[in-house]
């Protein structure tokens, strides 16, 4: 198998374990930085490895409009073309199917789109994000799914639960690279029983991991907080777990509590973009006047180049004139606090004391918001 998993402890649902990769060991529970169009917006991987990152994401849609997978194939691979040595999980494209609805004609077929990009027609199905993500080399690749919006109603979702299904196992069918691993994903809203009812057709085909999409997609954070822990119950003990596209601090400890080992979101670099900062006592907002004239750093403690160097003064400066080194820096800052976030978290876990951590952490940002 291309991956293998390894629970090492447990502190009531919440694990710590080691997922292998052709590409080398990631720890969980860990965050994946999104690169989505072959890079991590604004920050170099050598900036990643310095902060400790062990695992980015890439998107299937964008990459093939963009530069295109066989072009990417040609330059040796995803791995080699961004100059990333550590391993990388893609998404296959179906958050795309729900995101870009207005443009996208879903069928049992797949999902047809017109490009946001220049218009011209892309079709997705089970067999081509199959084989996008062969063309790319990740080292995890996901099936194609189809990902109801939040307020959708019961039939909406059954539906997308079917299709999902079958597409999975068109995907499975397909996929023929042996140092990839392919993971499934089960949808259903927050409706346990549909949730059950897909994993249990998912589990029966046996993918080496499991994935819960569908959330932070328009419903509220209680409603998929209380979710969590059943769906995540429904997955394989022994293989990993990844929750998609879910990246509010307070959100990935909830996952973690659940029994959650892989996240991913925007959210830290989109935030830094826009001059917020992640911190252990609340979030930041650099462009406030206050900071005009404090030279602390954005978070003392932190041992990332941002808060090392420099003060939340220059920063502030920095968004004011709209130079390009504050989304930057703010970015940067953003994912050693998330890459921190969780390993603290794997050690609470192997402590035995993760409630405590969790409670902890939500205490201090509710104090400081």
């Amino acid at each position: 198998m291309a991956i293998s998993f390894q629970l090492q402890h447990r502190d009531g649902a919440a694990r710590a374990g080691v997922l292998t990769t052709p590409h080398g060991p990631v720890e969980t529970p860990v965050f994946m930085p999104v690169g989505t169009q072959a890079t991590v917006k604004g920050l170099t991987p050598a900036m990643l490895r310095d902060i400790g990152t062990r695992i980015i994401l890439g998107n299937t849609y964008h990459l093939a409009l963009r530069p295109g997978d066989g072009l990417i194939a040609e330059q040796g691979g995803l791995h080699r073309f961004m100059g990333w040595d550590r391993p990388i999980l893609t998404d296959s494209g179906g958050f795309q199917v729900f995101s870009l609805a207005s443009q996208a004609k879903i069928t049992d077929r797949g999902a047809t789109f017109r490009s946001h990009i220049d218009g011209s027609p892309l079709e997705l199905t089970p067999e081509r994000v199959v084989e996008i993500q062969q063309n790319l080399g990740s080292d995890i690749a996901m099936v194609l799914d189809e990902c109801p919006p939040g307020n959708a109603g019961p039939e909406v979702v059954r539906a997308a639960v079917r299709r999902s299904i079958v597409w999975a196992d068109r995907c499975r069918k397909h996929h023929t690279r042996g140092d990839q691993a392919l993971f499934a994903i089960v949808q259903g809203g927050t409706d346990l029983a549909l949730r059950a009812e897909c994993a249990r057709e998912l589990v029966a085909m046996d993918f080496p991991g499991y994935a819960l999409g569908g959330f932070s997609v328009g419903e509220s954070p209680d409603a998929m907080h209380a979710a969590l822990p059943g769906c995540a119950a429904l997955l394989p003990d022994e293989k990993p777990r990844y929750l998609m596209g879910v990246g509010r601090p307070e959100d990935l400890l909830a996952g973690v509590a659940a029994g959650i080992d892989l996240f991913d979101c925007v959210m830290p670099t989109r935030n830094g973009r826009n001059a917020l900062a992640f911190t252990a006592d609340g979030p930041i907002r650099l462009r406030n006047a206050k900071h005009r004239r404090d030279s602390a750093p954005v978070e003392s403690g932190c041992p990332c180049y941002c808060c090392a160097t420099f003060g939340r003064a220059y920063l502030h400066h920095l968004f004011a004139a709209d130079e390009m080194l504050g989304p930057t820096l703010v970015s940067l800052h953003n994912l050693s606090f998330y890459l921190r976030l969780m390993a603290d978290s794997r050690r609470a876990v192997a402590d035995g004391r993760f409630a405590a951590f969790r409670a902890g952490c939500l205490a201090r940002w509710r104090a400081g918001t």
